[in-house]
Order: C-alpha cells, then sequence, then structure tokens
C-alpha cells in the first residue's frame, strides 16, 4: 500500500503510477460525485488533473436509491453540473438499465444488478473520498463500488437487502454484520469481473462521520486530514485506512461511527470471502 500525506493532484497522480500497471483500453473512474453543494466531495481541480493523465477515460456513476438530487438520470446530471463535474465525460452506470454479475462464494447474494454500462469498460479505476457513513460505519473503496456501481433502484436494494420490502425508516433496514457482509458480496462480484484491472486510492481529506450522500447536512469532520492510500489490493487498501485513522488524534468521532455501526465486519468478511490481504507493508512516497 503505497502513501502519502500530501493531498494533491500531483501526489495523487504519483500515488496512481505505482499501481497502474493492468490499467488500459476503456478506463472508469468511479468516484462518489455527492449530492448539490456536498461541502466535503473531493476536489475537482484534483479529480480534473487526475482524469486528464488517464487516456479514454470517464468518471462513473449509479443513480441512488433514496429520492435526491442524484434520484433519477435528469436530476443526477443537474447535480453533476451543479458540483463542477463538467470537465470530463460522466457515464451514469444504470442510465439504460441493469447488467447482473456473479457473486462467487456469497451466502447472501447470488448475483448483482450493476449499471449496465459498467461492462463497457476495460479497467476501473476506484477514487475514494475515505469517510464515515450512517449505516456502513465508514466509507472505503470497498463501498465505493459495492453500493456505488450497483442500479440504482434493483441493485442497491440487493445491497441494502430490501428487495422484496423496503422499509420507509431505514433504520428497519438490515443493517451492522448483515449490511457489511451484503456490501463485501457486491464489491466481490466487481472485482471478479475486472480482475487484475482494478486499482484503489482512497482519499482521507474532510472526513466527516457522514457520506457524502448526505450532502450540506453532514456533520463537520473532526478529525484531521491525513492522505492519501493506494493500492491493487481492495482489502489491504481499506485495511490501511482504517489503521491510520485508529492511529489518528481526535479521531473519538469516526472510530465511535465505525464502530457503532460495526463497520469492522466489511474487513473481516473481505478476508473471508478471499478479497484480498489485510497485511500489507505501508510505503510512503514521500
Amino acid at each position: 500500500v503505497y502513501f502519502t500525506e500530501h493531498i494533491d493532484a500531483e501526489h495523487l497522480i504519483a500515488l496512481y503510477r505505482h499501481i497502474n500497471e493492468g490499467i488500459y483500453g476503456k478506463v472508469a473512474i468511479k468516484l462518489h460525485t455527492g449530492e448539490p453543494h456536498g461541502p466535503n466531495i473531493l476536489p475537482r481541480d484534483m479529480v480534473k488533473a487526475f482524469q486528464a493523465q488517464i487516456p479514454n477515460s470517464a468518471i462513473v456513476e449509479t443513480n441512488t436509491l433514496y429520492q435526491g438530487g442524484r434520484y433519477t438520470t435528469a436530476d443526477h446530471r443537474k447535480t453533476l453540473e451543479t458540483n463542477g463535474w463538467t470537465f470530463c465525460p460522466v457515464d451514469i452506470l444504470d442510465e439504460e438499465g441493469d447488467v447482473n454479475l456473479p457473486v462467487r462464494g456469497g451466502k447472501h447474494l447470488k448475483e448483482v444488478a450493476m449499471g449496465g454500462h459498467l461492462v463497457n469498460y476495460d479497467s476501473l479505476i476506484v477514487l475514494t473520498h475515505f469517510k464515515g457513513h450512517a449505516m456502513g460505519g465508514f466509507g472505503g473503496s470497498l463501498k465505493n463500488i459495492a453500493i456505488g456501481c450497483a442500479s440504482g433502484q434493483t441493485g442497491k436494494r440487493q445491497v441494502h437487502g430490501v428487495v422484496d420490502n423496503m422499509p420507509s425508516d431505514f433504520t428497519k433496514w438490515p443493517d451492522k454484520e448483515t449490511l457489511m457482509e451484503l456490501m463485501a458480496e457486491s464489491a466481490k462480484a466487481t472485482c471478479d469481473y475486472f480482475g487484475k484491472h482494478i486499482v484503489f486510492l482512497n482519499v482521507m481529506r474532510r472526513m466527516s462521520v457522514d457520506c457524502d450522500c448526505a450532502g450540506v447536512r453532514a456533520a463537520e469532520p473532526t478529525i484531521p486530514d491525513i492522505g492519501i492510500v493506494a493500492s491493487t489490493d481492495l482489502l489491504a487498501v481499506d485495511q490501511a485506512s482504517l489503521d491510520l485513522v485508529y492511529g489518528s488524534a481526535n479521531n473519538h468521532d469516526l472510530v465511535e461511527r465505525i464502530e457503532s455501526r460495526h463497520g469492522l465486519r466489511q474487513i473481516s468478511y473481505m478476508k473471508e470471502l478471499k478479497i484480498g490481504n489485510e497485511q500489507y507493508e505501508l510505503l510512503s512516497i514521500d
């Protein structure tokens, strides 16, 4: 796992060049583009400079299960413009429907409905704003593809365990261990599909306890910015991010959010599914 304390385009690009051997062809950059005016989303200028270094690439997103600024494709396009994601193509993967990807070895899911355009790409760069999450405890690379690649209505219902019955009160949805396991199984489907042609970068800045899906309602971060980590290994990159959070000052709020939602089950179940290796060496490029 490669690491830098510097959160800027230059260092993001340098990290990527350490892990990009398997990236080729038509490249999807999976990004959480955020609800309108979200205060914590990744800096547009940094992402713009990064994307410009990757030939034949596009940002990819999916519509949301909840009603908001990204619920329909039309509203999603308006939100993309509002938030400044206008410098390159943005492909809303489920704009024209779903594609089912198999989940090998899962105990909950046999397949997950992903945004149909996902299979149009040869490679996937998972560029993640690492932060807390209301239900997942934390949102790292796993969450970015597990929920972020799943189609807005079908796939996201599967990943949240509410296929046949979607209670209006989300506190009644499956949570804790079950949700973490569902997310890991969904992520495995995407990782298996891309094989060696997927890489992960977690940007650890403005880490609110809330996801970027909270938009302007997100709590102000209380933990200091840490840096960026990058790896070809999904489990290692999220484990390294968590270790840096746990070793950081003023981490109480974020750690409480992670543990109260049983977020660490994301890690242990990834290990059971053999999605990567939690043993890693952190290599600073600074």
